[in-house]
């Protein structure tokens, strides 16, 4: 793929960078717009949106320099180039969502249905983002013979290099693009507000746990050899989104 978008001598402008500003500049724009209709000042969405960018950059970077600490204990200063690739989902997601409780109570924004504002623009973010990844070669898939694969030859690619793989990066983006229309269609029918965070935290864990198996990067494992960082954070979110849909329908967690 493409790694390297456009050089100019010493100025480099990676594809990875610039796909994910475009999937969060995506999202943001339509947290805004979605919030205005739905009653929530327009300004304190915007607002909360840049604090939740830095903190899932930083949470998404954290994570990764965690799971990959052998490279970056030789390679210290490669820790902060994060726009050549290196931010672990699930982390930029614990970032953000302690950001938003913090910053929505600062601005007196309702959580629940602020969250519900946020959640598709999180997952037309991702579904756009992950193509940085796939030129970028990070978040590769495993070997395989499917008529599908995809095989990288860019010396600058993060992917082995001419050898068949799952495009993993694009089952990722696939699987948000789906769950964005999903969110879409249930934003108008929600029947209690943080139905349609939830229905992305069960949609998003299930479909990332799939994906997963397919994946051949090397992302740390909490279970050896058995499930991935990212699983096991999945298993949590999954049980943790069902508990408070089932809790919130009934109306035993009161809402803020």
């Amino acid at each position: 793929m493409h790694p390297i978008l456009l050089e100019f001598g010493i100025v480099k402008i990676f594809t990875y960078g610039l796909l994910v500003a475009t999937g969060f500049f995506v999202g943001i724009v339509l947290a805004a717009r979605q919030g205005e209709k739905d009653g929530l000042d327009a300004q304190k969405i915007l607002d909360l949106c840049f604090y939740l960018l830095i903190a899932s950059i930083l949470g998404g970077r954290l994570l990764y320099v965690v799971v990959e600490y052998r490279y970056f204990m030789s390679n210290p200063v490669e820790i902060l180039k994060f726009w050549k690739g290196g931010l672990v989902y699930y982390g930029g997601l614990m970032g953000a969502v302690g950001a938003a409780w913090f910053f929505m109570r600062k601005f007196k924004l309702p959580f629940w249905k602020t969250a519900d504002v946020l959640a598709p623009s999180i997952a037309i973010g991702q579904a756009i983002g992950r193509w940085g990844c796939f030129f970028a070669g990070c978040c590769y898939g495993v070997r395989t013979d499917a008529p599908w694969a995809i095989t990288f030859t860019n010396l600058d690619s993060l992917a082995p290099l001419n050898v068949a793989l799952h495009p993993t990066q694009i089952y990722l983006s696939l699987n948000a693009l789906i769950i964005f229309g999903v969110l879409l269609w249930l934003q108008k029918r929600k029947q209690f507000d943080g139905q349609v965070i939830l229905a992305y935290g069960i949609l998003y864990s299930i479909g990332r746990f799939i994906i997963e198996f397919y994946r051949g990067d090397d992302r740390g494992y909490a279970v050896p050899e058995m499930l991935s960082t990212s699983q096991f954070i999945g298993l949590f979110i999954l049980a943790l989104s069902i508990v408070l849909w089932v809790r919130r329908r009934s109306g035993t967690v009161k809402p803020t």
